[in-house]
């Protein structure tokens, strides 16, 4: 009897064990609750009637069903994908163009990250400091396929393009900085524009502008780079832009960090009444703005914005990149005529570059968290969706290519069992499906 006892308790004690396991290994496909202790700015209903008017309209300018928040009344009249119908223009794609080799560059650069210090000087002194050592070393809890490369190769922007037209991503969201400028551990990558803009428009791919938190941004500055990217780059067969059934052309603008910026202050940019007004100009356009907090909806909708968007991978990171807020937000939107545009990724892990922010990390999950976060984005209907991302190999977002790699210091996170193109084609997959259910929603 004891023995009979004793056996119990083993199976007892095995199968708590799998249940506690199972349970910590879905934890990362959950939404979680409240903020985390990574400060935010770190990079990291469906109504038909309510639906405006869509309409099918030439392939040369490439559009999206949209609300315009600034031009009451204005339809919108769209196509979603190229005429191949093989890639989908509402599914953008975040992308940067950061990277350096010695070889192109002098230099590495991005893949020779800094080890950034926890602001807590009592906690940054349990972690190491110090920079990664390319090309064995890089900044990155993943390997990429192409091996460390530098952005300016004309072979890697092919290959890039290639991808994404594998994955169906239809518009490549560019991080840019004004010409000059770059971010605290990157050289200045405005000069590849035109570079990128060709050799997308080799693949039917387009390209949106994704304008970051330069030092000394303001709604004026920002004037200035909208007049210049339209100036100089508008005219290109690869510019994202959107088409009205009006007649008006509007590009796409997406504003990270747009927080920074009092509402008051972008409400000069955005509204019809501002003192420096980009409305109803040449230099007009639908704008999103980034929501990290719930404070942030109103800030938006008086700043003057057409839309929002989420952008971390980390759910339950923020409130905006929480899943289970995506409703909520996404109703606020309906009612202020806002784009909501919610942000999905495959994982996030931050760890080769902020080694004390483990618990931020979201796991792969071989693919299941990428789908769950998918998944929550269609449940909300969006006109578009945002991917990030195609290749912040910092943040261990990226859906680029990765293979397998050990050296004698670093054993590398990859994707196996599956190959290295696992979220490439997940995302087509997806892509798909996202457009097969939009024909639905917009009967």
């Amino acid at each position: 009897m004891a023995r009979l006892r004793k056996k119990a308790c083993v199976a007892l004690f095995l199968f708590t064990l799998f249940i506690f396991g199972t349970m910590m290994g879905l934890r990362t496909l959950k939404p979680s609750d409240g903020f985390s202790d990574l400060a935010p700015g770190l990079k990291l209903l469906p109504v038909a009637a309510e639906r405006m008017d869509r309409r099918s309209v030439s392939s040369e300018v490439v559009v999206s069903p949209i609300h315009v928040h600034a031009i009451t009344d204005t339809k919108v009249v769209y196509t979603n994908s190229n005429p191949e119908g093989d890639i989908y223009y509402d599914v953008h794609i975040f992308y940067y163009t950061w990277f350096g080799t010695p070889k192109l560059d002098g230099k590495y650069i991005h893949w020779d990250h800094v080890l950034v210090p926890h602001w807590d000087p009592k906690i940054a002194a349990s972690y190491p400091k110090g920079r990664h050592t390319p090309p064995e070393d890089i900044g990155s809890s993943f390997y990429p396929e192409l091996g460390p490369y530098s952005s300016r190769d004309p072979d890697i922007l092919e290959s890039h393009m290639e991808q994404l037209r594998a994955a169906a991503a239809g518009v490549l969201v560019l991080s840019w900085y004004p010409p000059g400028m770059a971010d605290d551990n990157g050289e200045p990558t405005e000069d590849l524009v035109p570079s990128l803009l060709n050799a997308a428009h080799r693949h039917g791919i387009k390209v949106a502008f994704h304008i970051q938190p330069y030092k000394g941004r303001t709604d004026r500055t920002v004037h200035d780079n909208i007049k210049y990217i339209i100036d100089k780059y508008g005219n290109h067969g690869a510019f994202y832009r959107f088409k009205t059934s009006t007649g008006k052309i509007l590009p796409l603008f997406y504003i990270y960090d747009s927080y920074l910026t009092p509402p008051e202050d972008w409400a000069n940019l955005l509204s019809s009444s501002g003192s420096h007004s980009l409305r109803k100009t040449p230099y007009d356009g639908v704008f999103i703005s980034l929501i990290v907090e719930e404070r942030h909806k109103d800030d938006i909708v008086s700043g003057g914005f057409d839309g929002m968007y989420t952008y971390f991978a980390s759910n339950g990171f923020s409130f905006g990149s929480s899943h289970q807020n995506w409703k909520a937000i996404k109703t606020f939107c309906d009612i202020n005529n806002l784009m909501f545009i919610p942000s999905v990724g495959p994982g996030y892990i931050d760890t080769s570059i902020r080694p004390w922010n483990n618990h931020n990390t979201r796991n792969r999950v071989n693919g299941k968290y990428y789908e769950t976060s998918l998944q929550a984005a269609l449940m909300v209907r969006p006109e578009i969706v945002t991917i990030t991302s195609f290749n912040e190999w910092h943040e261990g977002t990226q859906i680029e290519a990765a293979l397998p790699k050990k050296t004698l210091t670093r054993m590398y996170l990859d994707y196996l069992p599956h190959k290295p193109d696992l979220y490439l084609e997940l995302t087509r997959k997806w892509a798909e499906q996202f457009n097969k259910e939009k024909e639905q929603w917009l009967m």
